[in-house]
């Protein structure tokens, strides 16, 4: 018997799949040393410096595990929500907070709902623990057709839903309104997972409030230190849900999967708000770069409340050129994979030279 024939059968019945690839790959695939890297969503800002100070400082005691119980990241953290310790789970990552999450409520065969072409880490785990996915597409806008999500997990019987709120990759966001009713027309035993990651580029008074969330225990939210703060490359997040849940994820989580360094590195950078008002504003700035650029090649773009914006280019077949035409000239972006999203390229915001380096190497393809 041969190795593979000794998987399991989810996972021997799985296509080969590679949710993303790595800028580092594609460089070296067109034979470069490095890339603008303006298609992950990472910061171009870098984290606050408070932050990186800290983690200088714990460098010498890199040889330590980091806390399991992240405590003092947790009590921080429970602080700035209002809420309590037990309302806060610590992770790698909002990706590893969406393995413990499929693995917690969803069965072999049990349904999931989301947005066609939404986060695909999403899909990666639902389907990789044998899951079955039902999806809506968006509209031609980017917007989420929230009540045709919540129709089709009510005719599936559905087990969680998923939603990112501002989305990925579209950039587009639900109002409080709209959430509320979208929370409303949900079966009363879904599992809601919030996908939060740009939170930070939204006004607060737009988003739920905590107290609101907490009142839904259905609703499981997920936050971030790798967009607004800058530190993705330290895989560090957090969710924010009944204390009934972290006890569910305590049940299945790697106990010492958080980096002691990360946790030094959030606990510190959760004390620079004005930093990360500044990454706020300067992204907010590039966003209105990147539509006045659209405007003057002649394109348009998707509305955006994340760190990047989405380019209208006509056709899937267009957009796939474009991005590798950018690649051929040092820069790097993705675009959305499925209909009626994928004539689009996806851009992060980057600092003001990045912009301009983008800006100058998108003409010159568009002219070409």
């Amino acid at each position: 018997m041969s190795v593979a024939g000794r998987l399991a059968p989810v996972v021997a019945a799985l296509p080969e799949s590679r949710p993303f690839v790595g800028p580092e790959e594609l460089a070296r695939r067109a034979g470069l040393d490095s890339l603008v890297r303006l298609g992950a969503n990472e910061s171009a800002f870098g984290p606050p410096p408070k932050a990186l100070d800290a983690m200088r400082a714990a460098l010498s005691h890199t040889s330590w595990y980091g806390d399991p119980e992240s405590v003092e990241l947790r009590e921080a953290l429970a602080a700035r929500h209002g809420c309590g310790t037990a309302n806060v789970t610590v992770a790698a990552g909002i990706d590893d907070l969406l393995g413990l999450a499929v693995r917690a409520y969803l069965g072999p065969g049990d349904v999931t709902v989301m947005t066609l072409g939404s986060y695909p880490t999403y899909v990666y785990h639902a389907i990789g623990y044998g899951g079955r996915l039902e999806t809506v597409p968006y509209l031609a806008d980017g917007t989420v057709q929230l009540e045709r999500l919540a129709e089709r997990a009510r005719a599936t019987n559905a087990r969680i839903v998923y939603l990112a709120n501002p989305d990925n990759p579209s950039g587009s966001f639900a109002t409080r309104d709209a959430l509320r009713a979208f929370l409303g027309a949900l079966p009363a035993d879904v599992v809601v997972i919030l996908d939060e990651a740009y939170a930070d580029f939204v006004p607060p008074s737009d988003l739920v409030s905590d107290a609101e969330a907490f009142a839904d225990a259905r609703v499981i939210r997920m936050r971030t230190f790798s967009k607004a703060f800058g530190m993705a490359g330290a895989r560090i997040a957090y969710s924010l849900a009944a204390p009934e849940v972290g006890v569910a994820f305590g049940k299945i989580r790697l106990q010492y999967g958080v980096p002691r360094i990360a946790q030094i590195g959030a606990l510190a950078a959760l004390a620079e708000r004005e930093f990360v008002d500044g990454v706020v504003t300067e992204v907010a700035r590039g966003r209105d770069d990147y539509r006045a650029l659209a405007e003057r090649l002649g394109l348009a773009t998707l509305p955006s409340q994340t760190n990047f914006v989405c380019f209208d280019l006509g056709s899937r077949e267009r957009a796939e050129a474009m991005v590798a035409a950018l690649l051929q000239r040092g820069i790097f972006v993705r675009k959305p994979a499925a209909p009626p999203l994928d004539g689009h390229i996806r851009v992060t915001v980057g600092t003001e030279r990045e912009r301009m380096l983008f800006a100058d190497a998108f003409a010159r393809a568009l002219a070409e």
